[in-house]
């Protein structure tokens, strides 16, 4: 009998990276982001979604998913949800306090309907039968109230004989029957969906991985870029919640005064905990007991994987997003930022060569890391009323003289971004004063210095058949409030299309990757009126130069799901049927 405390383990972690790395999967994932967390795919959080429900926008949808690099064929014993699990989906509707304002929690138990077989499903009996109980809490998870109890999960998409034949299987008409069977409506008003899905998210690992060397372009470069998720399932907890439920007063979206309106901010973040010691024996189940610990984390995409260094992901797993100020210092000097650098490593890493961080933006400013940025402004007369004054934030965003992205990438991540000055569009400040009011075009600011997942559900849906619909979300929304004719005209607050896209909230069809490495690459900066280098104030016609092209014109190789996405609650896809598998899709 052994027994091993998990928290124990985070601690002894450091004495063992280097042979846990070397051990590793074939098959590195970003959704596999730290050592612990790789070894236990059950509590592995993947991806976070937060967007208005486009085809009932009086609600907001949450998609939590979770266990990476499941295999459709990967059977007998198919990917499920843990028994000793807690999900958790964590928000925030307003700054104060550091503990949640709304938590949902799903726990999940298993039936095994025919242990005398080897099969998953036989006979219209089915093994590894999972159900989940959801429980919901508004004090910060002092008290508990069930919401929804024998929630079913559906089977993992087998082939068409467990499936479908009234003989040897389930008899079901058809996989889509059982995920709209399975969705449930909790007494408390929201709709619940729990089961395996199609992975949505899509990004070329391989290239990401061999230090930053991204394939973009598509068919267009000799070794063609692979989503590395194509054809992989994972598991998805989805709720639906009418935005009066999470509005801080109650309020129902009409009631907002803009659709900036800073009351409808939400921040949310999901988690996965297990009891703190696991206790092995050569005859009997697994026991768990003591402590619940948090294993595993998930706010805004790709935090864990590309901007918290190796030696504290698992510590960072372990933590709540109000502790986040402590790793500030990885967001305001970005690692990637250094292969956009070619007085660091950008010379090295020719894939990013469209990528180049302003270094004299204005003939002033160097956002490098480790640079000034705007420091020189620090506490001026320049930056009074603004959000960079120090009677508003400017001691979060202008923290010290080496900390440039503490200006852009750290409110991105830990804030959200609000309608101040500079925050605003370009347009309409003059030329060459970044710091003027512009206009408005993004307010998600929730000032809890924590990673999460923020949305202002004020903003109206875009359509998905819009034609000005884009995956690259705010960056779509920002290239048309500063060139388009319909937008540009003046500085007023208009709906621009997009403006409900990452990183105001994360829809299934956003590009993360690409919008995440943009931004990195300072496009952000441009987007407000610090343009790259090659533009000079007074001299050069226009902002929009080659470098500015160059960055708005780069993608991640891979830029849409390998699959389509539903028009309804839960949206994501049907999960992959095994008998059909293919391993991987090129683009």
């Amino acid at each position: 009998m052994r027994k091993m405390n998990y928290f124990k383990r985070l601690r002894l972690l450091p004495v063992f990276l280097g042979a846990m790395a070397l051990g590793s999967s074939a098959y590195a994932s970003s959704h596999r982001e730290a050592p612990l967390i790789s070894n236990d795919p059950q509590a592995d959080n993947t991806d976070l979604y937060v967007f208005r429900s486009p085809d009932d926008p009086n609600t907001v949808t949450i998609i939590a998913n979770y266990i990476p690099f499941e295999s459709p064929e990967g059977g007998p014993n198919y990917y499920t949800f843990g028994t000793n699990v807690r999900y958790e989906i964590h928000i925030k509707n307003q700054a104060s306090g550091t503990t949640d304002d709304i938590t949902y929690r799903f726990t999940f138990s298993r039936t095994d309907q025919d242990t005398t077989t080897f099969f998953n499903i036989r006979l219209g009996q089915q093994n590894l039968k999972m159900n989940y109980t959801c429980q919901k809490s508004l004090d910060g998870g002092a008290t508990w109230t069930t919401i929804y109890s024998g929630g079913v999960v559906p089977p993992n998409n087998i082939g068409p004989r467990s499936i479908q034949n009234a003989t040897v299987g389930l008899g079901a008409p058809n996989y889509m029957s059982l995920m709209t069977a399975a969705i449930a409506t909790a007494s408390s008003g929201e709709k619940l969906f729990c089961g395996p899905v199609d992975d949505p998210f899509f990004v070329d690992l391989a290239g990401a991985f061999d230090l930053g060397s991204f394939r973009p372009g598509g068919l267009s470069t000799a070794n063609t870029p692979k989503d590395a998720l194509a054809r992989f399932n994972c598991h998805t907890i989805a709720i639906k919640v009418p935005i009066s439920m999470l509005q801080r007063s109650g309020l129902s979206v009409s009631s907002a005064t803009s659709i900036l309106d800073s009351r409808f901010v939400i921040g949310v973040w999901a988690s996965a905990s297990r009891p703190q010691i696991k206790t092995i024996t050569a005859s009997n189940p697994d026991v768990y007991t003591g402590a619940w610990v948090q294993v595993s984390r998930i706010g805004m995409p790709l935090t864990n994987e590309v901007i918290i260094p190796v030696g504290m992901k698992d510590y960072w797993n372990s933590q709540n997003p109000a502790n986040d100020v402590q790793f500030a210092k990885f967001f305001s000097n970005p690692e990637l930022a250094l292969y956009m650098d070619n007085s660091k490593f950008g010379g090295a890493v020719p894939a990013l060569n469209a990528l180049r961080i302003q270094s004299s933006s204005l003939q002033s400013f160097d956002f490098r890391n480790t640079h000034k940025g705007l420091w020189s402004l620090k506490g001026s007369s320049a930056v009074a009323g603004t959000a960079l004054d120090n009677a508003a934030f400017g001691n979060v965003l202008l923290p010290d003289s080496t900390s440039p992205r503490a200006v852009d990438i750290l409110p991105i991540f830990f804030t959200g971004v609000p309608n101040l000055a500079p925050y605003q569009l370009a347009t309409g400040k003059p030329t060459g004063n970044p710091l003027a009011h512009g206009k408005p075009f993004i307010n998600n600011f929730l000032p809890t210095l924590g990673d999460m997942l923020r949305l202002n559900m004020a903003v109206p849906v875009t359509s998905r058949t819009d034609p000005a619909f884009s995956s690259e979300g705010i960056i779509a929304a920002a290239v048309l409030g500063l060139t388009n004719s319909t937008y540009n005209a003046d500085t007023m607050l208009q709906a621009i299309p997009n403006m409900d896209g990452f990183p105001n909230g994360r829809r299934l069809e956003d590009d993360v990757t690409t919008i995440e490495l943009q931004a990195v690459g300072g496009v952000a900066l441009a987007a407000i009126g610090l343009w790259y280098d090659d533009y000079t104030v007074g001299v050069t016609a226009s902002p929009v130069t080659t470098n500015l092209g160059n960055v708005l014109g780069f993608n991640a190789g891979i830029t849409h799901n390998d699959t389509t996405f539903q028009s309804a609650f839960p949206y994501v896809q049907q999960p992959w049927r095994g008998y059909d598998h293919t391993l991987q899709a090129r683009f």
